[in-house]
């Protein structure tokens, strides 16, 4: 297989490339190079998107795949896809459960309405602009476009700083806020198996819209905190406090607290956690183990000084000290 990585040095554009490699592909990618050294094995190659004249490296050369994972303005989406539609066969672009729009009832599938948007956006928030990049894959490439609507990633070289901010707080030990309730099912979906999954998808020739996460309770708030105070060491208590209290100091649930979404909360309009999934599942979806997300996320964490990269267009997430020590304080 000839692959085409319009990315490929952060997060799950990594996770595309090592697979890719590892099973033997010709791997190309394209990125403006700002995120970190290549993967050894595959070819790179620079430009920025945004200035279409960029793309002129990628003229006259064919792939059998396109796997996209572009956030931001549409129109760079917009550009690629309609210079490789004669190149490429599959198109895979890597969007967002983001692009419904709320309120998303539970056990939504792929046939909620979406937000309105366009190919040729050049603003609008993360959702939108991911909507758009949906348009301009499936104008350029029809039937042969793969939208993968991914829900909340996590895994190593994780770039928003969720998994790691919580492996973090559990390393450095004493009493653990852990916001109830305990058994809160959650859905997310590990870079690596997003990963593998578009690279068996696209070499499978397979196009459509499909909700790219574990099914709801694959995982829930008490099993991922418990992986991440086991494999941090233990010095960590988690003691765990229902959602009032919580919410009444003011903490913003899925931003301080990262992942948590208590019940009842505005937040569950966005259908984060009560996807159906069932169309993924079925095309070949093989979510791993909470314990091993977390575990080799630690591993990662851990070989780079412990400090994850922060991407620059997202804010960073986490719960200040002092703010847990006085909910802890006054739970008793």
């Amino acid at each position: 297989m000839r692959l085409l990585v319009l990315g490929g040095s952060g997060f799950v554009g990594r996770a595309v490339v090592v697979d890719a490699v590892e099973r033997g592909w010709d791997v190309t990618t394209f990125n403006r190079g700002l995120r970190g050294s290549s993967v050894e094995g595959a070819e790179a190659l620079r430009g920025d998107r945004l200035t279409p004249s960029s793309l002129d490296v990628l003229r006259g050369r064919s792939f059998d795949a396109v796997i996209d994972t572009w956030s931001g303005a549409p129109r760079a989406v917009r550009d690629s896809a309609a210079l490789l539609a004669a190149q490429a066969g599959t198109y895979a672009y890597v969007s967002s459960r983001s692009v419904y729009a709320p309120p998303v009832p539970p056990g939504a599938d792929e046939s909620a309405p979406v937000l309105a948007s366009s190919p040729s956006a050049e603003d609008g928030d993360y959702g939108e602009q991911k909507a758009g990049g949906e348009l301009a894959a499936q104008a350029a490439f029809g039937e042969r476009a793969l939208i993968a609507r991914a829900g909340l990633i996590l895994g190593p070289y994780e770039d928003v700083g969720r998994l790691p901010w919580w492996l973090a707080r559990a390393a450095r030990g004493g009493p653990m806020l852990a916001p109830g309730p305990r058994d809160l099912p959650i859905q997310y979906i590990d870079g690596r198996d997003l990963a593998a999954w578009l690279l068996s998808s696209a070499a499978a020739g397979t196009g459509g819209v499909f909700n790219v996460v574990s099914r709801p309770g694959h995982a829930t708030m008490g099993s991922l905190l418990d992986a991440a105070v086991a494999v941090t060491g233990g010095a960590a208590t988690l003691r765990w406090v229902d959602p009032a209290p919580i919410l009444a100091a003011g903490v913003v649930p899925w931003n301080d607290l990262p992942v948590w979404i208590p019940p009842g909360h505005e937040y569950e309009t966005l259908g984060l956690h009560s996807a159906d999934v069932s169309r993924a599942l079925a095309a070949g979806l093989a979510p791993r183990p909470v314990d091993e997300t977390v575990a080799d996320t630690w591993a990662w964490l851990r070989s780079i000084g412990g400090t994850a990269p922060q991407r620059a267009d997202r804010p960073p997430v986490g719960l200040d000290p002092d703010v847990e020590a006085a909910i802890l304080a006054a739970a008793g």
